[in-house]
């Protein structure tokens, strides 16, 4: 099993990034807010899940063992694989999902997109005595982490990010359009992100 990943960080993406680990570069999927938290040439921790199939083996980073937990923990539910594990950590922080599963909060649930009313429910039924309470003085998630720079298009690779955590084409273009007026000057594309996940999870 590997339970980080430790190197210079090449190339950063909305929801990617590759650590050059003694020159080999090891491409990890991330949430928003844990590439927003990188920066290009320096050097990063992240904690590492190998989710192995018989035709990929692909590698998911956090930016702490609590996130990855959760996200090991999401794939008992039925139904749940490591994208939709991802997506619901890229609408949720992990104190938030538990905070859902532990109330019931079937609306909180439902605003990942890949997850329906019977989805919710079961994930509620079968992860309600897995992921355990929120911390003690938590809150949902609101603030911004520092943002990354991430080169290119803004509009293409916030709406390609989208279509990666399953939102459609046509809710990914509104969100892009919602957020364009964010987008002055040097637009960061994994803060333009997080707002457009904002967006939807509204809709």
């Amino acid at each position: 099993m590997i339970a980080f990943v430790r190197g210079q960080v090449a190339v950063l993406r909305p929801t990617e990034t590759v650590l050059d680990v003694g020159g080999i570069g090891l491409a990890l999927h991330c949430t928003p807010a844990t590439t927003s938290s990188l920066r290009l040439g320096e050097v990063a921790q992240l904690a590492a899940s190998l989710v192995v199939r018989e035709e990929s083996l692909t590698l998911y980073g956090f930016a702490d063992d609590d996130e990855r937990a959760v996200f090991e923990l999401l794939q008992t539910a039925s139904g749940v694989g490591p994208r939709l594990a991802q997506a619901m950590l890229s609408v949720h922080s992990p104190d938030d999902l538990r905070r859902a599963v532990a109330t019931e909060d079937l609306a909180a649930l439902t605003k990942v997109p890949g997850i329906g009313k019977k989805g919710a429910q079961r994930i509620v039924i079968e992860l309600k005595d897995k992921l355990g309470a929120a911390a003690v003085g938590s809150v949902p998630r609101a603030g911004q982490p520092q943002p990354a720079a991430v080169a290119g298009d803004w509009q293409t690779q916030v709406h390609e990010a989208l279509l990666g955590l399953g939102w459609s084409s046509r809710e990914a273009d509104r969100a892009v359009e919602t957020v364009a007026p964010q987008a002055d000057g040097e637009p960061d594309v994994a803060t333009l992100l997080k707002s457009a996940l904002r967006t939807l999870a509204k809709t």
